[in-house]
């Protein structure tokens, strides 16, 4: 069974700095791409980063320059490092990992992780 947990959000001022972790076990197939997402109430779930396999990341355009995603392969694990964090980077963060199937991809989703982002 897949597993995603994540860890490493919590409350913080504006101008700081947090990172998230998240590891991923039971992964039996190839993964294709790890990266993380947010949610604010309401809104649609939206890309923040992401790692493809065979090294390329893409980020959001509102986080480029602030975050920094990494990967260990190896552990399955992704980090994301939020730098110059705003207020509106406030929203519950959640971990995905896509594995490629015999006929496609499959994705999977951590429980997710609140950042508080005090102004």
């Amino acid at each position: 069974q897949v597993q995603l947990v994540e860890s490493g959000g919590g409350l913080v001022q504006a101008g700081g700095s947090l990172r998230l972790s998240c590891v991923a076990s039971g992964i039996t197939l190839n993964i294709a791409a790890m990266g993380w997402y947010r949610q604010a109430p309401g809104k649609q779930r939206e890309l923040v980063a992401e790692t493809i396999d065979g090294g390329s990341t893409r980020y959001a355009d509102s986080v480029k320059g602030r975050f920094t995603i990494s990967r260990i392969a190896a552990e399955n694990t992704v980090f994301l490092q939020m730098d110059s964090l705003k207020s509106e980077d406030t929203d519950v963060y959640y971990c995905n990992v896509v594995v490629f199937t015999g006929l496609g991809v499959r994705g999977y989703w951590g429980q997710g992780t609140q950042v508080t982002v005090s102004s």
